[in-house]
């Protein structure tokens, strides 16, 4: 029945009728995710387990350092700022 497993998306191989394919460059009507050439994350659809490590091997191998800094203060900005507006006493802390 398939409650729990997801459908695969049709492929369709159209070629239109004086389309001269040189094979250099690949059918321009074939419809790819943006990313695909980028991610090994994108293609058959695995268990969940398998995309969370999958997704956990692209995180380690393509860490940008000051993206992850930058992520890290934000979240710091929007604590205090979320502590602030609630009236948290912050002077437990020092």
């Amino acid at each position: 029945m398939g409650i729990l497993k997801q459908r695969k998306n049709k492929k369709f191989g159209y070629e239109p009728r004086y389309y001269n394919n040189d094979g250099t460059e690949g059918s321009p009507f074939l419809m790819q995710h943006k990313f695909d050439k980028y991610r090994s994350t994108v293609g058959e659809s695995k268990n969940l387990r398998a995309k969370f490590k999958a997704v956990l091997k692209e995180l380690k191998k393509t860490s940008d350092k000051k993206t992850n800094y930058r992520i890290f203060f934000i979240f710091t900005i929007l604590i205090l700022i979320f502590l602030f507006i609630i009236d948290f006493d912050l002077s437990i802390f020092f």
